[in-house]
């Protein structure tokens, strides 16, 4: 019989082949459960795009640190701007001054445009943070003063204390930049 024959033979009876029974006896998790070659190509596609990402990531990550090193050596070259240009009014005053020293014999008011120009740089200077060591009356302290020498102490609530200052010391935010140079009582 040929197989035209017999398929029409059994489409008349409704009968199923057995081919046709397997596949509509099958549950949906068994007819969706891809081949070999189906889970290879897969594996692939996900190594492919996880590839993908990978390289992506690695050139953001180096662009990244490529975009940080550029703003770490502008901070460290232009980092003194700020205080460079809120200094200049300073410089100005200077040279102002100097100017009228050529020109006036008068040391009082040479002296009182000096002060003015040292509270003015002082009081920048405040502004960044830095502030003056105070010696003043003041315990000697390892941490804020360098002992330059020691002299006998004329009584004796001067022992330890500071007596003299040759070079006054700076913090900036609260850090020692400078110590104090100082004359210790004995």
């Amino acid at each position: 019989m040929s197989e035209k024959l017999e398929k029409e033979i059994l489409d008349e009876k409704d009968i199923q082949t057995p081919a046709e029974e397997t596949a509509e006896t099958q549950t949906p998790e068994e007819k969706a459960e891809p081949t070999a070659e189906e889970q290879l190509e897969q594996a692939k596609n996900e190594i492919t795009e996880l590839n993908d990402k990978l390289l992506r990531k690695i050139a953001e990550f180096d662009n990244y640190r490529k975009r940080t090193l550029k703003e770490k050596t502008e901070l460290i070259l232009n980092g003194g701007e700020k205080i460079i240009t809120s200094i200049l009014p300073v410089l100005d005053d200077m040279e102002r001054a100097i100017k009228n020293m050529k020109n006036t014999d008068d040391v009082a008011a040479l002296l009182e445009g000096m002060e003015l120009i040292f509270k003015k740089f002082m009081d920048i200077l405040e502004k960044q943070g830095v502030k003056a060591i105070d010696t003043k009356d003041a315990n000697f302290d390892v941490d804020l003063h360098e002992a330059i020498a020691q002299l006998p102490a004329p009584c004796d609530e001067m022992k330890g204390k500071v007596m003299d200052c040759t070079k006054t010391g700076y913090t900036l935010n609260d850090k020692v930049i400078r110590h104090s140079q100082v004359v210790v009582g004995l």
